[in-house]
């Protein structure tokens, strides 16, 4: 099938982009030393696709769908669910499945209360400078001695240095990464257990202290993360049609818009062309240089700026190479 029979908007990966996606970062990162992050891709087929050819076995969820995915797909080797969660009941049911090993970040009283409950091995969660979840490095000991007072495993310690995962100075970056981790590893002195674990894809290759880097998008990757240049391919792309053009007004009009496209991180971009901005289900960009637009029904290609919300929106990934469609994997791990 060639990939200008698909409707649009669809979600293409590009097969050879991919491939080479996996053998950087298992090559920097091999084994255990990675935790793909399923949420910047919520397929269990992709997961299996790294797995196999990148060999790693451990998976970092963002939801407790993502975990009840992978274990239905055979794929619980070792899942952290590396948020807090208070669904206890819901917790209990996929860890009472017993085909899997679940460990759950905890970060309070209240989220150890509700691991020691479901029966969850812990991480605890340590606030490395994102204002979000994450206890103080000082209270990480309280929290792991509550956690084992309430018989559970405390594996060790999480932190998250999102506030600088984006940052294209990478001096910068690596300077945060190091005041990071200095909180981490604070927390980690008071907590013991053998796991720390922190990162993304745009701080990969800046821990050497870590046992596992947390790092997804670098498998599909966007334009917010490609500023950074980092040694990975442009992997996912949005196929789209355009459906007006107005050469008097010099802007024309795809079929992808708002709803297509995650856009905290901004706009889409296509080759040769500014966006000028998009709607629900439109993406109007003005043309080129030479003031060239193009035909109605043409087909184009748009780089999302951010991947992970991108995926969530659509139910398929259209896996090609070149003009061929070679497989289709469902975004099966979609919702809550």
């Amino acid at each position: 099938m060639s990939v200008t029979d698909l409707p649009t908007p669809a979600l293409l990966v590009d097969a050879d982009a991919l491939d080479h996606n996996i053998d950087v970062m298992a090559a920097a990162r091999p084994g255990a030393a990675l935790r793909p992050h399923v949420k910047a891709f919520k397929s269990s087929a992709l997961a299996r696709h790294v797995a196999a050819r990148g060999g790693h076995r451990s998976f970092c969820c963002a939801t407790l769908r993502e975990v009840e995915g992978l274990l239905d797909a055979d794929l619980g080797d070792d899942l952290l669910l590396a948020n807090e969660t208070l669904d206890g009941d819901r917790l209990a049911g996929l860890v009472a499945r017993d085909d899997g090993r679940i460990t759950v970040a905890v970060d309070s009283p209240e989220t150890v209360a509700v691991a020691a409950a479901a029966g969850a091995e812990v991480l605890v969660d340590v606030d490395v400078g994102l204002p979000r979840c994450g206890c103080l490095p000082s209270e990480a000991g309280e929290i792991a001695d509550r956690a084992r007072a309430a018989g559970r495993r405390v594996r060790g310690v999480m932190g998250y240095e999102g506030h600088v995962v984006g940052n294209p100075d990478r001096a910068a970056r690596t300077a945060e990464v190091a005041r990071s981790m200095a909180l981490l590893r604070e927390a980690h002195d008071a907590v013991g257990g053998g796991l720390t674990s922190a990162g993304a894809t745009g701080t990969y290759d800046l821990h050497d202290w870590v046992d596992e880097v947390q790092a997804g998008s670098y498998l599909l990757m966007d334009s917010h993360y490609d500023q950074l240049g980092l040694p990975f391919r442009q992997a996912l792309t949005v196929l789209t049609t355009v459906v007006s053009t107005s050469p008097s007004k010099g802007w024309a009009v795809a079929d992808a818009g708002l709803k297509a496209f995650g856009m905290d991180h901004g706009n889409p971009s296509i080759d040769d062309h500014e966006v000028f901005f998009c709607s629900d289900e439109h993406t109007t960009f003005l043309a080129a240089d030479d003031g060239s637009l193009p035909a109605v029904g043409t087909r184009l290609r748009m780089v999302p700026a951010h991947v992970d919300p991108t995926v969530a929106y659509h139910e398929v990934l259209h896996v090609v190479r070149g003009g061929e469609l070679l497989d289709t994997w469902p975004v099966d791990l979609r919702g809550w």
